[in-house]
């Protein structure tokens, strides 16, 4: 065997050389930190079913972001925990301007304005019926026109705040066009849209829910969520909203989904993010919890594997860790 001519194992000889040729490096360029906020100051609560992820009251999220840029992270995805008592079937405190959410983007732009604020849209944290769109009370149907008034609301009240992206992730038809139309039309045409625009109805979301509070009082969001059996279909939704104006194209949940992130990655011109959702974070915490992972290694290779994928960007609960790694 002394005539092998090709070795491939001599690129592998040592950390050097494996990281000369590596094909996909991770950056802090790419990540996306998302953080929970709740309005009561002084407050800090960890999530159960998140373990080392926490909701943050404003004065100590500040410190968090503090954290979080000290580090290198260059954007963070804020969700805030509404009180239910200010929750409604039309989802009115989502738009408005004195809210705690829009409170909470302009306070953070003002304290960190070189911080990409990322803010979702979505009825679900808003309203009393916990979906993503209105609810007919009579039929339980999940209503896409009227729901897209509301959407286009929040938009505008996000982008007044000083929101730098927005992040429509309810998955109505025809809502990217109607938010860009909005934003346009108020001189926000530099608020970019990162649209999840293959968001699948999927089990891994319970934790973030836990977070927020925000499950669904009745029923499910099959009926507009994309069905996890599906793969041609998100072709077709990324093809709408590079039409309707998405700047950026989200595929949630990651790691059942790579498939998906490669098909957009190949079939489109525009940047690709993947969210590494909250029931992904807890597997990996829980079984590394237990002994039974190396939670550090894990992380890099679920993160470089979502990369090699095709994502962009990478929006994931491991970013502090991350970057704690690579600073």
């Amino acid at each position: 065997m002394n005539n092998l001519i090709i070795r491939p194992r001599r690129n592998r000889s040592s950390q050097a050389m494996r990281d000369l040729v590596s094909e996909t490096k991770l950056s802090l360029n790419d990540i996306i930190a998302p953080v929970f906020c709740v309005d009561r100051n002084g407050f800090k609560s960890e999530i159960a079913s998140m373990p080392g992820q926490f909701r943050f009251g404003p004065d100590l999220l500040m410190e968090e972001i503090k954290c979080l840029t000290d580090y290198g992270i260059k954007c963070i995805s804020l969700f805030p925990a509404i009180d239910e008592k200010l929750k409604s079937p039309q989802a009115a405190e989502s738009y408005n301007q004195n809210g705690f959410n829009q409170k909470m983007i302009t306070l953070i732009k003002e304290k960190f304005p070189n911080l990409l604020v990322m803010s979702d849209i979505a009825l679900d944290p808003y309203s009393s019926d916990g979906h993503d769109g209105l609810v007919d009370q009579v039929s339980g149907e999940i209503i896409n026109d009227e729901t897209l008034v509301i959407l286009g609301k929040m938009a505008l009240a996000q982008a007044k705040a000083g929101s730098d992206i927005l992040g429509p992730s309810d998955m109505m038809d025809g809502r990217v066009g109607y938010i860009r139309t909005i934003l346009d039309e108020n001189n926000f045409k530099n608020v970019s849209i990162m649209s999840y625009t293959a968001k699948y109805a999927s089990a891994f979301y319970g934790p973030f829910r836990d977070a927020l509070d925000s499950a669904p009082k009745n029923g499910d969001k099959k009926s507009y969520q994309m069905d996890y059996a599906n793969r041609r279909e998100a072709l077709r939704e990324a093809e709408l909203d590079i039409a309707e104006g998405a700047d950026i194209l989200m595929v949630k949940p990651a790691l059942s989904y790579l498939d998906i992130i490669s098909d957009l990655k190949q079939n489109t011109q525009i940047p690709i993010a993947a969210y590494n959702v909250s029931g992904e974070y807890a597997m990996i915490v829980a079984a590394a919890r237990n002994g039974w992972l190396n939670q550090e290694k894990i992380m890099l290779e679920v993160l470089t594997s979502i990369k090699r994928a095709g994502a962009d960007i990478i929006l994931t609960y491991f970013a502090k860790d991350l970057a704690k790694i690579l600073h």
